[in-house]
């Protein structure tokens, strides 16, 4: 077996390239991984690695119809996670009802606390699979996951729902803070943005068609691959001196923690992660400032039924998909090889985010002052759209940014940065922001 190469770097290691061949070094004394010349054949015979850049274990070399279903997996484990979030909105009123709420923030935090929990899980969750694999992260998740929704169907007041809520929603950040490093595992480069604009959809569209379901229910109703092959080899030839080419050093509780704060010290040390992570926040904040009013604006407003308000979230849904079918087109086609380089810049992933992150904004003013003249249901809605078509230009090109700058190793710390810094903005611009926009400055002011 032989390791695929990689531009990726993090914090506390430096690249440099060699002869078209990388070298990662150390440079800090908290030493996680540590990397041999990538094209270089190694001397020690104990070095488990892939067999040629041929070799059918290699994850990069597996069929198209395996990788495809990995992809629909990881994607629709992420839509599963994203659609749990608003799915309960047009119930909120009826359990105010059942439960004797009268605090809004309360009731605002009947959403938001779900998405808080985002932020909270990847800094669990992503470094943990750059240690111990993904597949036990995705396993454990899921459980968890299912275990404390079924908690919130036998919740006896609105204590026990909030803390089962929040439970729920760190267990569903896992497959957003390490999809992006499974996706790096099996696609190259060059083909790696239509898988990760798919893969992006989860977490906008979820939270677009939960509503949509929603309404009708509460109106009805009321890798570690090297690593593993390492071990199996030493199982199947008796050599217990056979390693992996990537090797993890330390103390198993100085492993752990150092992978915890790792993405920490991207959001530190990485200005650029930082500042795509605060944009994308931004954007992601909006949307659900935009979920808060939407009752408000197409119930109170136009007259909707509960379920009928539900499908006016679909605009942002369009809007997405008119998005990926375009950024499929355009992602891979931005990244040009330079003379001499052996793979693109990651920087070139984000010219898409130039072109199309401007009618963010004006989406949110068509929306806004659409509604506050009472204007034709449809013109606020297509303020939706706009606003979910250049969204999917600023959420997809910064997470394709982080895979392909940190690759395989760190692309799930740097995901769980990004998550650290955006979900907060959605869990709380909303209960912030939401009864002030509608109580207090209008619909078209607010927005």
């Amino acid at each position: 077996m032989r390791e695929p190469t990689s531009p990726s770097s993090i914090p506390e290691t430096t690249a440099k390239h060699t002869n078209g061949s990388l070298v990662v070094e150390k440079v800090e004394g908290d030493a996680q991984l540590q990397r041999v010349e990538a094209n270089q054949q190694s001397t020690d015979p104990n070095i488990v690695d892939w067999d040629g850049p041929d070799d059918p274990e290699n994850p990069l070399n597996w069929s198209s119809t395996r990788r495809t279903l990995i992809i629909i997996f990881v994607s629709s484990y992420t839509f599963t996670s994203n659609l749990a979030a608003t799915i309960f909105a047009p119930g909120v009123k009826q359990m105010t009802h059942e439960f004797h709420i009268t605090n809004p923030t309360v009731e605002y935090m009947i959403i938001s606390i779900y998405v808080l929990g985002f932020a909270l899980g990847p800094i669990i969750f992503g470094p943990l699979s750059e240690l111990y694999g993904r597949l036990v992260i995705y396993y454990t998740s899921i459980l968890v996951f299912l275990a404390f929704t079924a908690g919130c169907t036998f919740s006896t007041n609105v204590e026990m729902f909030l803390a089962f809520r929040f439970i729920c929603g760190c267990a569903a950040s896992g497959p957003m803070s390490i999809g992006g490093g499974t996706l790096a595992d099996i696609i190259p480069q060059e083909e790696r943005g239509r898988a990760i604009s798919i893969f992006t959809l989860g977490p906008m569209l979820g939270p677009v068609l939960g509503p949509a379901i929603g309404g009708f229910i509460s109106q009805d109703i009321c890798t570690n691959h090297i690593a593993e092959q390492g071990e199996t080899s030493e199982e199947k030839t008796g050599n217990l001196n056979l390693k992996p080419k990537v090797v993890q050093k330390g103390a198993p509780h100085q492993m752990i923690l150092q992978a915890i704060i790792r993405p920490m010290k991207l959001l530190i040390f990485s200005p650029i992660v930082l500042l795509l992570a605060l944009y994308a926040g931004l954007v992601y904040g909006f949307f659900f400032l935009l979920f808060a009013t939407f009752p408000s604006v197409f119930q109170n407003t136009y007259g909707f039924s509960s379920g009928t308000s539900g499908l006016a979230y679909l605009g942002l849904g369009v809007g997405m998909m008119i998005g990926l079918a375009v950024f499929s087109v355009v992602s891979d086609r931005v990244l040009v090889k330079k003379p001499g380089e052996s793979m693109a810049k990651p920087e070139q992933r984000l010219i898409p985010m130039k072109w199309f992150g401007l009618a963010t904004p004006i989406g949110c003013f068509i929306y806004g002052w659409a509604a506050h003249y009472h204007t034709h249901w449809t013109i606020p809605i297509l303020g939706t759209v706009i606003m979910g078509f250049s969204s999917l230009f600023i959420m997809t090109p910064a997470q394709i940014y982080c895979v392909d700058a940190f690759g395989q190793q760190a692309a799930a710390s740097a995901l769980a940065a990004n998550l650290l810094i955006r979900s907060p903005f959605g869990a709380f611009l909303d209960l912030a922001a939401g009864p002030l926009v509608i109580w207090k400055a209008g619909t078209g002011l607010g927005e």
